[in-house]
């Protein structure tokens, strides 16, 4: 029945080639020309699973090491991608897709938490393998191509604190602060007083270490909270930033939390949202959803803008980074496989499998499928007192 089903899905692709070794020895190639890889299905997997979901039985059986791959795995999920198409017309891929178009789940402060810190409390030392000193953990921003890692992380977020167009002395709130590089950064170079938040406890504790080895506690402050419930309180600031933490609030959430951004905000103050996004609306794969990002939900670039009049939130600019995240998770790739073996030897095969096969499938995503990161600037009210143009952004 396994083999049936391979047949079903590899003997139609268009587009590539690849060979396979099934485990009861017999080998096959399907498409035309030289395979650009080898795949070795070492047992046989489950029939039900695979109709029902593929790509979660896929998913895990690379991370149990029952398939193996000869080869690049970048290259053979990119010509996954390619061939997207024809993955979702086969009977197991209709199927797929109606599993994957479940209802949506509310996302509780409390299962959020929970949720969050599965993947940020890894340990700061498992994320210190593979990203820049900074330790930004989300998408760099780059000038050149050849601009190392930390450049990169560092443009980002000198493009973010450019966009809010600070002034000294003003307050900036920056929501899911990760370990803590903009908010420092804000306070170094444009002498704010800037608040981070976020429900890690790992990044928590670093980001106060920061904050103390640079001297810098009389201007920069951190708390483990929860954005609503700092949202419960009255306190304001003129700037707003969140990078890389929409996509953790869940899909029922996401008006909730442009609520609490316009809380937040002064009248005439600044918001700049950083977050990915896919053309249409859907739920991420039940593989990212159970072993990556369990409570994540990517929402569409126009149900975000959908929400912004209805709390009074003036759209003032969009900018799609796509090209410059896949750029990142390239080189975090390429980081955490010159740190393999440790990450091997401390977590097992398993989980080492996982997160190479996650980082690499990011890449190849925004490389090849609707999915996109975008920066949206807006003002709470009207605001007449803005730059008249972007040549801030590249002075």
């Amino acid at each position: 029945m396994q083999k049936v089903f391979f047949d079903e899905i590899l003997s139609r692709l268009p587009e590539g080639a690849v060979a396979v070794n099934f485990w009861d020895g017999t080998s096959k190639q399907y498409g035309q020309g030289q395979p650009n890889f080898t795949l070795n299905l070492n047992k046989p997997l489950s029939a039900m699973r695979l109709a029902k979901d593929p790509i979660l039985e896929l998913g895990e059986a690379y991370m149990d090491g029952v398939i193996d791959v000869e080869g690049d795995l970048g290259g053979v999920i990119k010509w996954v991608f390619t061939n997207q198409n024809h993955l979702l017309s086969t009977r197991s891929g209709k199927l797929a897709k109606q599993v994957l178009s479940r209802v949506k789940k509310n996302n509780s402060p409390g299962s959020r938490k929970k949720d969050v810190r599965y993947h940020y409390d890894l340990g700061n030392d498992f994320f210190a393998l593979w990203l820049d000193e900074t330790m930004s953990y989300s998408c760099a921003y780059f000038h050149s191509p050849d601009n190392t890692l930390k450049q990169a992380q560092l443009q980002k977020i000198d493009h973010v604190l450019k966009k809010l167009q600070l002034k000294p002395g003003e307050t900036l709130l920056d929501i899911g602060s990760g370990w803590g590089w903009l908010i420092i950064r804000a306070a170094q170079e444009y002498g704010v007083n800037a608040l981070g938040i976020t429900l890690s406890r790992e990044q928590y504790q670093r980001t106060k270490e920061r904050i103390s080895e640079l001297g810098l506690k009389k201007l920069v402050d951190v708390e483990l909270v929860d954005y609503r419930e700092l949202a419960a309180g009255n306190r304001t600031f003129d700037k707003v930033a969140s990078v890389g933490m929409l996509e953790h609030v869940g899909k029922a959430n996401l008006g909730q939390c442009m609520m609490a951004v316009r809380k937040f905000l002064k009248p005439g103050g600044l918001a700049l949202i950083h977050s990915i996004t896919h053309l249409t609306e859907g739920e991420p794969n039940n593989w990212i959803k159970k072993h990556i990002f369990p409570g994540g939900y990517v929402p569409s670039l126009r149900e975000l803008i959908w929400l912004l009049p209805d709390h009074g939130l003036h759209l003032l600019d969009i900018e799609s980074l796509r090209i410059h995240y896949a750029m990142t998770l390239d080189r975090w790739a390429e980081g955490y496989e010159k740190s393999y073996d440790l990450v091997l030897q401390k977590h097992g095969q398993r989980f080492a499998r996982m997160w190479h096969l996650y980082l690499r499938s990011c890449a190849e995503s925004f490389r090849n499928t609707g999915l996109d990161v975008h920066q949206i600037l807006v003002s709470k009210g009207l605001n007449n007192n803005l730059s008249l143009t972007r040549h801030h952004l590249y002075q």
